[in-house]
């Protein structure tokens, strides 16, 4: 089969999940394309990136069509950190693809911070939780910087740990909190794909399959926007820990299959 179609189809289903989650369809996209193994970890990177970007964009505007008041003060400025962790993830993602050798090593720290991150999240929704109420721009942008961060060196796009993050500084329900995960993604892989972009270029990339990362990812932020919208918070919740259990058998097993 063509890998276009294969990545088609992974990239509906995952953005699907990813935008009513609030996790964006990268923490899915990216272990299930290492496990494909048909691209390098940067080319799966930038491919998870494209998608989990387009995917934002449609998602928050079909977000706000659907009538959520949005406070733009915390937005503004997580969303300003995201870019700034994104542009520092990015960076950082080069350098030890540059400094270690071949793609394994990298992979598998990838595995292991994700593999963290989904057992902070899971466990953080799933038990009686601490919750602050912080107010302060410092801690707006500080949230952002981390997530954006993450996102990017992790190739992501924003993973678990956004929505558990936004719950535990700034107390947001879920479905709220979904919402502001899915407009950091977007800032923050706006800054990944603008940094690949002033460094490597797109040039080393197999753009050929692009057209079927870009199609899929505008039919999976809709589709997941509208289940969204559909859901209620409980059902959001469930959604929610049912992609970090899956993420998380995925990940196990490509770390385990880099060893074997």
């Amino acid at each position: 089969m063509n890998i276009g179609i294969v990545y088609f189809i992974v990239i509906v289903l995952a953005n699907t999940l990813g935008a009513i989650s609030g996790m964006g369809g990268g923490v899915i996209i990216k272990p299930v394309f290492d496990m494909i193994g048909a691209h390098s970890v940067a080319a799966i990177s930038f491919y998870s990136a494209v998608a989990v970007f387009v995917m934002a964009l449609v998602s928050t505007y079909r977000q706000i069509k659907n009538g959520i008041a949005i406070d733009w003060k915390l937005a503004g400025w997580v969303s300003f950190g995201a870019v700034l962790g994104g542009g520092i993830g990015s960076f950082t993602l080069d350098q030890l693809l540059q400094r270690l050798s071949g793609d394994r090593w990298v992979q598998l720290i990838q595995i292991i911070l994700t593999i963290i991150t989904l057992i902070f999240a899971f466990l953080y929704t799933r038990l009686n939780r601490p919750r602050f109420s912080l107010k302060r721009v410092i801690w707006y942008l500080l949230c952002g910087l981390l997530l954006g961060f993450l996102a990017s060196l992790l190739g992501i796009g924003g993973g678990p740990i956004n929505v558990s993050l936004l719950i535990l500084l700034f107390s947001l329900p879920i479905k709220e909190a979904t919402v502001y995960s899915i407009g950091t993604i977007f800032f923050s892989q706006l800054a990944k794909l603008v940094t690949i972009a002033s460094t490597t270029g797109f040039a080393a990339f197999d753009l050929s399959v692009l057209p079927y990362i870009i199609v899929a990812a505008i039919i999976g932020g809709f589709l997941g926007a509208q289940f969204s919208g559909l859901l209620p918070s409980k059902k959001v919740g469930m959604v929610f820990q049912f992609v970090i259990l899956l993420v998380l058998i995925i990940n196990v097993y490509n770390g385990i299959k880099l060893f074997l």
